[in-house]
């Protein structure tokens, strides 16, 4: 019982000190670590010396890096990091979600959140409480704060992969002859699917397939594509400062990709207006393009393309908007998330001129 007692105090003594570490990075985020160690021998007099070393580079790692969130980036089943307010992280570890022994209390959230917007000029509070961003190794985050979030800051975290997955992992090899050839064909083709299935893996696998020489001029609102090649030129889009000027969206970089000489356009998402531009764009030669958009089936694909040009703010009619589109694309590719967390290709159809669909491969 004695020694039960002891560890609670210790245990109390510890939590006390986490906490009074976290305020002090916070007021002074500079505070050199040896004063830091100094402070606390003087706070905590009968802690020992490795005890309390342990403890200031612990707070200087969470303050400092990426908190008590880093170790999660080395573990490569990670595939997105849950941050809900104060309270244990949640993880996507191959497909399954589940709760981690990592706990963040609502301080280090906030300086986790100041670390990741101030080197981009972002800012996120009440007036402006939802704002994307990405971290120095490409993963990338959505933040946000009160009056929206209720329970506290909120953080999903998109892990960046570096090592490339080929076209056989989404299918068998009939699947993937299909993909390389309307590559190699320079067909236009629109990757389709939901939250998470895979359309930016699969586009970068696609990517694998086109002439190194040829130039490729790559549009997205935030950076995760990496394709290969020799002449491969990324842009993406930027958000307003914390002034509200500096935004560049994505219709500025459809147009401004036009006036480079791409040999095929790659958008990483159409979400608005820039639909229409891509569309026109499209149709006035960059054959072998690629894109991808939100939809549950090839043709929801092409619905969605119809919705979301006619939010362009240009008064066109739909029919005029839909022959663009047959005229555009050629193919249209669905990819799913199966509850193992395995991505496939689930469906590959070609477009006419008319807009009728043609299956050219489905699983079984």
């Amino acid at each position: 019982m004695i020694g039960s007692g002891r560890d609670d105090a210790l245990d109390e003594t510890r939590g006390r000190l986490a906490s009074q570490l976290i305020g002090w990075l916070a007021a002074e985020p500079d505070v050199a670590r040896v004063d830091l160690i100094d402070r606390v021998r003087s706070t905590e007099p009968l802690m020992g010396g490795a005890e309390i070393v342990h403890a200031v580079d612990r707070a200087l790692e969470r303050a400092r890096g990426l908190g008590g969130i880093a170790e999660l980036f080395s573990d490569a089943a990670v595939t997105e990091i849950m941050i809900n307010g104060p309270g244990s992280v949640w993880v996507d570890r191959g497909g399954e979600l589940e709760s981690t022994h990592i706990r963040l209390e609502r301080q280090e959230i906030d300086v986790l959140v100041e670390r990741v917007l101030d080197p981009l000029g972002l800012r996120v509070d009440r007036t402006s409480p939802i704002v994307d961003a990405r971290l120095p190794d490409g993963s990338r985050v959505n933040v946000v704060v009160a009056p929206v979030a209720l329970h506290g800051p909120v953080l999903t975290i998109r892990r960046f992969r570096p090592e490339p997955v080929l076209m056989s992992a989404f299918g068998p090899s009939e699947c993937t002859s299909v993909l390389a050839d309307l590559v190699r064909s320079r067909s236009t083709v629109l990757v389709v699917g939901g939250t998470g299935s895979g359309k930016t893996t699969l586009l970068n696998a696609l990517g694998c397939v086109i002439p190194p020489a040829e130039r490729i001029v790559v549009i997205e609102d935030t950076a995760e594509l990496q394709l290969p090649g020799d002449h491969v030129v990324r842009l993406e889009a930027r958000r307003a400062n914390a002034e509200g000027v500096g935004a560049v969206d994505m219709r500025d970089l459809v147009r401004t990709a036009l006036r480079m000489r791409p040999d095929r356009l790659v958008v990483g998402e159409v979400r608005g207006g820039e639909s229409l531009d891509l569309l026109m764009a499209l149709n006035t030669g960059h054959e072998g393009s690629m894109a991808t958009c939100h939809a549950n089936d090839p043709e929801a694909g092409l619905r969605r393309l119809e919705m979301l040009a006619l939010l362009g703010g240009i008064d066109v009619p739909l029919i005029a908007i839909r022959h663009q589109i047959f005229q555009a694309i050629d193919a249209v590719v669905h990819v799913a998330r199966r509850s193992t967390g395995r991505r496939v290709v689930t469906s590959i159809a070609s477009v006419d001129e008319l807009g009728v669909l043609h299956d050219e491969w489905s699983q079984a």
